[in-house]
């Protein structure tokens, strides 16, 4: 009965948000809570519910501060540089803006996280989109297919969470995967172009003078010319490399290294305390949409993990999978992990139901280490998760409805899926 109120929970919570029937925020909240009570659980709800929001306390935290970090170098005109290498790179033309598009997010993605990544990459390219008339659905899907593609490097996360479950070391999980994201990076190009070669049939190729490269690369057309510090570029540049080097050593937890950066930024660019509020004011609705969304999800999870309806559905999906199958499971986990991580959180799949198909892979003697690679190959699914909360990050910088960016990359991320296990069959990283 757990497993069938969390399969109904969860649907029910998909057709509201993507009928546009209820806002994602309020979703998170409500539904929940009303099938908790009806699972009887109201008495521990309270419990379940503060526990989730502890749990996503610190990636809550994180994202408010980096933000708010990146919200500062942008306004100080830290990426303008980068923005107008790009605008004269790809001039008017859309194909060009997406295919550059899908470049910086797989190099910019390359740090492991998420944030950082949309942050950039959305702030870099939305002006040139914006200024074309080009769909912000092409910028959105293409940066969370880059950052799918690049999400299984091992400090990204699901890896980490994978070795730690199955006692792997990363270089048996992780290293044979490297062709496999290599062609998920090629499959990322491969759909830039296709979607860019539509934006380009549709707005056409048009011409932009340098004056208007300058326009946008200075942010004249937002009104935020008189927050530039260009003098300062070095000095922000240097901070920022300081702060992902820290992020990759994790010389301090990413909450604190973002806090503590955020404080030297302002500072730096902006002293005087008038300007300094007016800064944060500028990025408070921003950061209160994504963080309110990130505590909202932790209610969500929160109930699901406290009720147990998380470990019902696992041991339900599982028992579906006839004993004949069972010769086939790492490529039944590669394909099962895009629902699975899209329908729960990274954490409740690998600590919860990936030692679970491990232990079952091992009677018809599998290696386990077969098993994790596979669990890894849907994580650009799961970034389409409304539980992902980079993903609201991603959606309201560009400005696009959570729902029509899921409707629109589905069947992209999917692609990714299949094409990242199609060759790690043939390179035998997982067997068929």
């Amino acid at each position: 009965m757990l497993s069938v109120l969390g399969f109904i929970m969860v649907a029910v919570f998909m057709f509201l948000i993507m009928t546009k029937r209820l806002s994602a925020l309020i979703a998170l909240i409500l539904v929940p809570v009303v099938f908790a009570l009806i699972g009887g659980f109201g008495a521990d709800l309270g419990k379940m519910m503060l526990e989730g929001v502890k749990n996503i306390a610190p990636t809550g935290i994180m994202l408010l501060f980096a933000i708010l970090y990146f919200g500062i170098m942008i306004d100080a005109g830290l990426f303008d540089p980068v923005v107008s290498k790009i605008l004269k790179a790809v001039k008017g033309d859309p194909l060009k803006i997406v295919i550059g598009t899908a470049i910086l997010v797989l190099a910019v993605s390359l740090d492991g996280d998420g944030t950082t990544t949309y942050m950039i990459t959305i702030s870099a390219m939305l002006p040139l989109y914006v200024r074309l008339g080009m769909s912000p659905l092409v910028l959105t899907c293409i940066a969370m297919m880059g950052s799918g593609a690049m999400n299984i490097i091992p400090w990204g996360g699901p890896t980490a969470r994978a070795m730690t479950a199955l006692h792997l070391d990363v270089s048996h999980l992780f290293t044979p995967l490297i062709p496999a994201i290599i062609g998920a990076a090629a499959w990322v190009i491969t759909v830039a172009y296709i979607l860019g070669k539509r934006e380009r049939a549709r707005v056409g190729i048009l011409q932009l003078d340098s004056e208007v490269v300058a326009q946008i690369a200075a942010g004249t057309e937002t009104g935020a010319a008189d927050s530039k510090r260009p003098r300062l570029l070095w000095a922000n540049l240097l901070l920022t490399i300081v702060l992902m080097v820290g992020l990759v050593m994790s010389w301090l937890p990413l909450p604190i290294l973002f806090m503590l950066a955020f404080a030297v930024a302002l500072m730096l660019n902006y002293p005087n305390l008038a300007e300094q509020k007016e800064r944060v004011a500028a990025h408070a609705g921003n950061a209160l949409a994504v963080v309110s969304m990130v505590f909202a999800a932790g209610i969500f999870t929160g109930i699901l993990s406290g009720t147990e309806m998380v470990d019902a559905m696992a041991h339900s999906l599982v028992a579906l999978i006839p004993e004949s199958w069972g010769p086939h499971l790492p490529v039944i986990t590669a394909i099962t992990s895009m629902p699975f991580t899209f329908f729960m959180s990274n954490d409740a799949y690998y600590f919860g139901i990936l030692p679970i198909i491990a232990e079952t892979a091992a009677a018809y003697g599998i290696d386990p280490v077969e098993i994790g690679r596979a669990s890894l190959l849907g994580q650009t699914v799961h970034l389409l998760s409304p539980l992902v909360p980079s993903t609201y990050l991603l959606t309201g910088m560009a400005g696009v409805d959570f729902g029509e960016h899921q409707r629109f990359t589905l069947k992209w991320a999917v692609g990714s899926t299949i094409v990242m296990t199609a060759i790690a069959i043939v390179t035998g990283v997982i067997s068929l």
